[in-house]
């Protein structure tokens, strides 16, 4: 992409592919190299979800809410058809045990966790579930230029 005014490179560039299999061929394939510099590519975030906290983020762990009855095996079946799955967290309160409604699940690789959050009809047990970029809170923060937050 080049700068209009300047017609200067503005040290990115996109590229289009025919088939979604082939961006999966193409980051497995990582790292590549432009005229011997080291290139980093990602998934391109939607127009609709330019302006969320997470949206360009580079991480490795999925937030996954509206979770009923399912177990750590069966998140890690599901999941692992976006990338090798590392760990599978559910919480639970403190006092009963009882499952928060939520989970994180960590892959071996950030375009794991951008590939599951393309999809948005994903249902687990015949359930939509919500899927997004696990964000600490100092990131959340520093994405929404926000200082305020709660405790913990």
């Amino acid at each position: 992409m080049k700068d209009p005014q300047t017609k200067r490179s503005r040290g990115f560039g996109f590229v289009a592919f025919s088939q979604s299999y082939m961006v999966d061929d193409a980051q497995k394939k990582r790292p590549h190299k432009i005229d011997g510099r080291t290139v980093d590519t990602k998934r391109a975030v939607p127009r609709d979800e330019i302006g969320r906290p997470d949206a360009g983020a580079v991480v490795k762990k999925l937030f996954v809410g509206g979770i009923k009855d399912i177990n750590e095996e069966e998140l890690r079946d599901v999941f692992s058809q976006f990338g090798e799955v590392v760990n599978v967290s559910i919480p639970v309160e403190r006092e009963t045990q009882k499952k928060r409604g939520f989970a994180f699940v960590e892959f071996v690789d950030s375009d794991s966790v951008d590939k599951a959050c393309l999809r948005k009809d994903l249902t687990i047990n015949d359930k939509r579930v919500d899927i997004k970029k696990a964000l600490d809170k100092n990131e959340m923060a520093r994405r929404s230029g926000g200082g305020g937050g709660g405790g913990g």
